[in-house]
């Protein structure tokens, strides 16, 4: 028997689910995208209804944890998008290398591929000692794969030539010990890192940073999250911090953008204030 396809009304019906069993609140999330991918899982898995489908998210913990997986988007590899790692090894970090100590946000991390680049970067820079990387995400899945540290051997060539692009001089490999099918990336680098659950829809800022990434969620909202987002991450930020956004995210239009000058060339900004405008 051939599923029915989900429709709008019972995408609405999850959310509310959602929100009112585990208090995830997806309401600011684009519907096309959420849409596509319950749509997607529905079809992989078979439900033999619509109602039994929404009965074992509300009812099945680890179901539910496959559902949240599954809508939540964990596309990452480690210095994905080169140019932008030397832009924080060159200008960003350096500048920040003056401060006694450096608080870095990394929102959205996922699987962790890139809490682990910007702690690469930190060590060749020298200022690994004296920084710390809040890495957070929505689900508890990823971050448990993060916390271990650990990706497949085969993704290192990628990552290695990423590296190198980035302006990275030394072996990569010198940074992880092969275990069969896996790199597991060294103790010292994990040791600066601390993961934990964040909702970015409902949860406060919980510290002052220098530097916040956030590259490529903000895509996945509507335009008033999208926005109340961006006040966290300015309530978050120290002046003369940096906020650093995916390729076609932007602080423009946005109620904090004019206190924010961007690098040229770069979703990149600095947080300037109004006195210093």
């Amino acid at each position: 028997m051939e599923l029915s396809a989900i429709n709008d009304e019972q995408v609405e019906m999850l959310i509310s689910d959602l929100l009112e069993q585990y208090g995830y609140d997806f309401t600011g999330y684009s519907r096309a995208s959420l849409k596509r991918r319950i749509s997607r899982l529905y079809s992989l898995d078979k439900a033999l209804s619509f109602a039994e489908f929404r009965y074992r998210i509300y009812s099945d913990q680890a179901y539910f944890k496959r559902f949240v997986e599954q809508i939540t988007v964990n596309v990452t590899e480690m210095f994905r998008d080169p140019v932008f790692f030397k832009t924080l090894r060159d200008v960003v970090l350096p500048k920040l290398g003056t401060y006694p100590f450096i608080r870095i946000w990394l929102a959205g991390c996922s699987t962790g591929e890139e809490a682990y680049s910007i702690s690469i970067i930190l060590k060749e820079l020298n200022l690994l000692h004296k920084s710390l990387i809040y890495a957070t995400d929505l689900n508890p899945a990823v971050l448990e794969k993060a916390a271990h540290g650990m990706f497949a051997m085969s993704q290192m060539k990628q990552y290695s030539e990423n590296y190198i692009l980035s302006g990275g001089t030394q072996d990569f490999s010198t940074y992880y010990t092969a275990n069969y099918s896996l790199a597991k990336f060294d103790e010292e680098l994990k040791q600066k890192i601390i993961f934990s659950t964040h909702n970015l829809v409902s949860d406060h800022s919980f510290n002052e940073f220098q530097l916040i990434l956030c590259r490529n969620v903000l895509i996945y909202f509507e335009r008033e999250l999208q926005h109340n987002v961006l006040d966290l991450f300015d309530e978050s930020l120290e002046d003369l911090g940096y906020l650093a956004l995916g390729t076609k995210e932007t602080v423009d239009f946005s109620r904090i953008a004019n206190r924010y000058k961007r690098l040229p060339g770069h979703k990149i900004w600095r947080k300037v204030g109004h006195e210093n405008m």
